[in-house]
């Protein structure tokens, strides 16, 4: 996967145009991560802010749209083709500015592209 599509949903995600996302549950190929507090797309750098409630202390996490697997409207679900470990090492998402920041953001899809290819799941 080239880096610059890691900003962008997959084809066979199963997006729609105008589906807000927010509240919807994140899952992992090996469970629940949070919900999307809100959907952001800075420089091209299209993302979701993951509140993962108690799972990761209370903190959110970044998660590029590239990795999105699957969305299911009906049951408000998002798949995504990583670990629930994978997503708790990657860059630290500190405060809500770094969704404003180029570096930043950078770093997370740099970090995201060189995980391991997983075979393809839907939500």
């Amino acid at each position: 996967m080239a880096i610059d599509r890691i900003w962008s949903y997959p084809p066979q995600a199963g997006r729609v145009e105008g589906l807000d996302l927010t509240g919807f549950t994140v899952v992992a190929y090996d469970g629940t991560i949070g919900h999307v507090d809100r959907e952001a797309d800075h420089f091209g750098m299209r993302h979701l802010v993951v509140d993962t409630g108690v799972w990761v202390f209370g903190k959110s996490v970044l998660i590029p749209v590239g990795v999105v697997t699957g969305i299911e409207p009906g049951e408000r679900r998002v798949a995504v083709g990583c670990s629930r470990g994978e997503i708790k090492a990657a860059p630290r998402f500190r405060i809500d500015s770094e969704t404003m920041d180029p570096e930043y953001l950078r770093r997370v899809g740099d970090y995201y592209h060189r995980l391991p290819p997983r075979e393809t799941t839907t939500a």
